[in-house]
Parts: C-alpha cells; sequence; structure tokens
C-alpha cells in the first residue's frame, strides 16, 4: 500500500481529481459500468454527464473510474468518457478481475465492488452508486451472493446509494450486511430503499436526518478501528418510483422464465432487469436515471460535510 496514492502506478488521476484531493476538497467516485453497459450510444455519455454533473451540484468533485493501460483512471476527461461510451466489449471487472485485465493491460469498466477498490487505493472517501449488489433470491442454494457485499467488509469506503436491486433478497442482504457489521443509516428514511421502489418493507437499522451527523458517524467508524465501509442509502423519488407489488409480481415472473431459459450465475440480473424494464414499458429506465441522479447528487453533499467535519476537528487540535 502507497501512504501517497498519487506515487501509485496503478492509479491514473485526471488533474481535476489530483488537484481536488491535494488541497483536500470533497471527491465521489462513481462507477463506469453504467456508461460501457448501461445504456446505448449516446446516451450513456449523456448520462455519466450528467451524474458528474449532479455531484458537482451536491459540492464535490466527480471522480468517474475505468481500468485501462493497466491502470485504475481515477477520473475521466471528456475524452476518456466518449472511448468507455463508444469502445464495444469493455468488459464488466469485478473485484476478482482486477489483477487480470491490469496485467492484460485492456480497458475494463468498473462494477462496485472494483470502484471501491480504486477508491480505496486512492484515498477518496465517498462513492456514490445508484444500486448495491446483494443476497439473490434462492441464495440458500445457489450461493449467490454479490461482491458488492464482499468488497465492504474490505473497503473503508462511505457507500452512497438508493439500496439494493427489488430482484434481490433484500431481506437476506441486509441479515448479511449485519452479521459483517457494515453500518447501514437511511438519509430522511425509515426503511431500506429499494432501487425502482421508495421502500424494500424492511426497517432500516439507522435514520439519520442531519448530513453533519452522518459525517460524524461515518467518522466515528473509522476512529473505532474499522476497515469497512459505511453504506448509507435515500430512497428514490416518489414521483419517479415504481410500486414494490407491482414489481415484486414481475420479478417472479420474470424468475420463472429465466429458469425455463436455463439463465444462471451473473446473467441472471441482467436479464431480470430487462425483463422488469419491459414489462413496466420502459418507466424502470426513467427510474434508474432518478436514483442515478439523486444518489450522485446526495453523495456530494455528504462529501462536503464530511470534508467540513474534518477541518473543525483539524482546527480544533
Amino acid at each position: 500500500m502507497y501512504s501517497n496514492p498519487f506515487q501509485n502506478p496503478l492509479l491514473k488521476f485526471s488533474e481535476e481529481v489530483r488537484d481536488a484531493l491535494h488541497f483536500g476538497k470533497p471527491v465521489v467516485a462513481v462507477e463506469s459500468t453504467v456508461i460501457s453497459h448501461g445504456l446505448p450510444y449516446p446516451e450513456n455519455v449523456a448520462t455519466a454527464k450528467k451524474i458528474e454533473n449532479a455531484v458537482r451540484a451536491g459540492g464535490s468533485i466527480p471522480a468517474t473510474i475505468g481500468i485501462e493501460n493497466g491502470q485504475f483512471l481515477i477520473g475521466m476527461n471528456e475524452s476518456d468518457i466518449e472511448r468507455f461510451a463508444s469502445t464495444p466489449g469493455i468488459p464488466k471487472a469485478s473485484s476478482r478481475d482486477i489483477p487480470i485485465i491490469l496485467a492484460q493491460g485492456g480497458m475494463g469498466a468498473t462494477t462496485v465492488a472494483s470502484s471501491l477498490v480504486a477508491t480505496e487505493l486512492a484515498n477518496i472517501t465517498f462513492f456514490a452508486s445508484a444500486g448495491i449488489g446483494g443476497v439473490h433470491r434462492g441464495a440458500e442454494t445457489t450461493m449467490d451472493i454479490s461482491a458488492d457485499l464482499v468488497q465492504f467488509t474490505r473497503s473503508k469506503t462511505a457507500v452512497v446509494c438508493a439500496g439494493a436491486k427489488s430482484i434481490l433478497d433484500l431481506v437476506l442482504t441486509m441479515e448479511y450486511l449485519e452479521t459483517q457489521c457494515v453500518p447501514v443509516i437511511s438519509y430522511k428514511s425509515d426503511y431500506f430503499p429499494a432501487f425502482y421502489c421508495v421502500s424494500s418493507g424492511v426497517r432500516s437499522p439507522h435514520r439519520l436526518d442531519d448530513e453533519e451527523i452522518i459525517a460524524r458517524a461515518i467518522e466515528k467508524h473509522w476512529q473505532l478501528g474499522n476497515k469497512s465501509s459505511v453504506l448509507i442509502t435515500s430512497p428514490i423519488k416518489e414521483e419517479d418510483a415504481i410500486d414494490s407489488a407491482e414489481v415484486d409480481i414481475l420479478i417472479k415472473e420474470a424468475m420463472i422464465m429465466a429458469d425455463k431459459d436455463g439463465i444462471k450465475g451473473p446473467a441472471i440480473t441482467p436479464y431480470l432487469m430487462k425483463a422488469v424494464g419491459r414489462a413496466t414499458q420502459g418507466r424502470t429506465v426513467k427510474a434508474n436515471m432518478s436514483v442515478l441522479i439523486s444518489t450522485a447528487e446526495l453523495a456530494g453533499r455528504l462529501a462536503k460535510a464530511h470534508a467540513s467535519y474534518l477541518q473543525k476537528i483539524n482546527n480544533v487540535l
């Protein structure tokens, strides 16, 4: 581990992100899977820019993460985003794929898990994502658990999201997070959200409405010696949400079709997401865009609040 991330040969910083980190300005990392795998070109370019603008609106500097030429890109400029958006066949890189893609020198679109690896190496405190992975339905027989959850136990990062996708078993997801002692804080909500849906029906262990208190809670978690993430959730806007009962019915129907089609493993998530998207006649696209923007903006605000809190501590000392 390099004490100075700027000396780490595995990291290539954009000038803006380097300057922000050097001067102690708040920075929020975001994944690149949404660029290379989320939407067709050129909508993916526009979406990436909207996410970055949302982080800026929250008062922080965005750092879009990717893999290229044996390095993590810590922050992308316009030409980088254009390249990741228009190059076909960029593999989706999770944590286990990182060393192989780095060794081969190719491109990789980072997921939540792999972005957290890069985020911690770069000494970036905050990461924003629309929704995290979790424990899959039927995991008691398939053992299908997202690498995101495992990476939360390893990366010292504050993760801001709209909960986990409805296609997952959200009760078991919350049980896993509790077992692994990962703090879950719901911002201005009593419930753990479910991506497209305002609530999963699972009560959150903690509700906090004050951004400075959230910043303090994050710092206290690490002051206690923990090396794990803190998860902060914020639900989708009511006007963009999809009814949870409707989504649950559609997911159950899609799972039956997936079983008939022999869809398993990593292919199951995109299969189910596409099926629900078709059944809702594209309403999930609007919902997805809504949470991408709202979580990025909130992460920007929380990162700014955290930076201000650290400054207060340093001034006292």
